[in-house]
């Protein structure tokens, strides 16, 4: 990480709360701050992605505004995590992305839902377009959305994985990674712990405790797994079972997928409406807009999947599948430079620091 202001302000809080420790039951963030008298960037941007915006420092801190400090620890390490995840983005030049994240992610809605379009129409007649089918190949060649498919989602994971690893080496010295550490981070990612804060919930936007933002994150997270389960059954029967989709609806796939769209569509509304009633003081106000931006398309892919599902045996299949294809599109291809990062780098900050809790139980011994 480079020197920025963030930085600068993120160290002056972090020192001061290394002498206070009034929080340091709070949250993951502030034992791995005690381990340290002196915070690098590298060290910053390791406390930044740890942290998980539960917000309970920030009510409980005596230096909070008004005080002439001013301490503000989740809306500095927010513009901390903000500038990490524009230094790490593989390749390089692509970096700016995160500048304009909410204009990134809307030019990519309307791309990937024409692109898919053009194909639909390229392949089909339009009597064939409109027209009832009995499989989704029928509209777009399996072949097209295969390639397509593993290109972008293929170039998705690579790009996430290098910024992964720029973020690793940067966050310190890289300690041998023992199953144990691996097994506590696991735990930590699945259960989303640290959006408990220290037990009770988080401060959404008062001393108030929820757990709100917790069970949202959690229809989120498991909506979105069960989405990319339904999609592997789903490869899985047509590969090895010689079954093409659409299949019946007491089935795997469309059982999976059902519950994983409703629970997507739960979780990103229920998100998207917190944004505007959440405390502005705590947050990076910049990164509004890409936050929305990327809840909206995850919103949108989850119901145009519901309702492909709702008229799929109609005319009106082409055209749904289209605009829910278009959307998915969409998904992969800013996956590696929207605010979705974060899950990465969280879960890496997460596995560091169980890392860093072994290392210091067998220095005690």
């Amino acid at each position: 990480m480079q020197e920025t202001d963030a930085i600068l302000t993120a160290r002056r809080e972090m020192e001061i709360c290394n002498a206070c420790r009034y929080c340091e039951g709070f949250c993951a963030v502030f034992p791995a701050v005690e381990l340290r008298r002196e915070f690098s960037a590298g060290d910053l941007s390791y406390l930044a992605n740890l942290c998980h915006n539960c917000r309970g420092c920030y009510y409980a801190c005596q230096y909070a505004p008004p005080h002439e400090w001013g301490i503000n620890v989740p809306a500095h390490l927010a513009e901390v995590r903000a500038e990490s995840y524009a230094e790490y983005a593989w390749p390089k030049p692509l970096a700016r992305a995160f500048e304009r994240n909410g204009t990134l992610v809307g030019l990519m809605m309307a791309l990937g839902i024409a692109l898919v379009l053009i194909l639909s129409m390229l392949t089909n007649d339009r009597s064939s377009f409109f027209s009832a089918h009995a499989s989704f190949y029928a509209i777009i060649p399996l072949w097209a959305m295969q390639v397509v498919g593993i290109l972008s989602f293929g170039y998705a994971l690579v790009a996430l994985w290098m910024g992964a690893r720029n973020f690793w080496q940067d966050a310190g010295p890289r300690e041998k990674v023992s199953l144990s550490a691996l097994a506590i981070a696991a735990w930590d990612v699945l259960t989303l712990k640290n959006l408990g804060g220290g037990g009770n919930g988080c401060n959404d936007n008062s001393e108030a405790f929820s757990m709100r933002r917790r069970w949202l994150h959690h229809a989120m997270f498991y909506g979105f797994l069960l989405c990319f389960a339904a999609t592997t059954v789903g490869f899985i029967y047509h590969t090895f079972l010689d079954w093409p989709a659409p299949y019946p609806f007491f089935s795997a796939p469309v059982l999976l997928g059902t519950a994983g769209g409703v629970l997507l569509l739960i979780g990103t509304v229920g998100l998207i409406a917190m944004k505007f009633v959440d405390d502005p003081l705590v947050n990076a106000r910049r990164m509004l807009g890409g936050d929305i931006a990327l809840l909206l398309l995850l919103a949108l892919a989850a119901l145009t999947g519901l309702a492909l599902l709702a008229v799929r045996a109609s005319g009106a299949m082409g055209f749904a599948m289209a605009i829910h294809l278009g959307f998915i599109l969409a998904l992969f291809l800013v996956l590696p430079y929207s605010k979705m990062v974060h899950g990465v780098y969280r879960s890496a900050a997460l596995l560091r620091r169980a890392v860093e809790r072994n290392m210091a139980v067998l220095g005690g011994e």
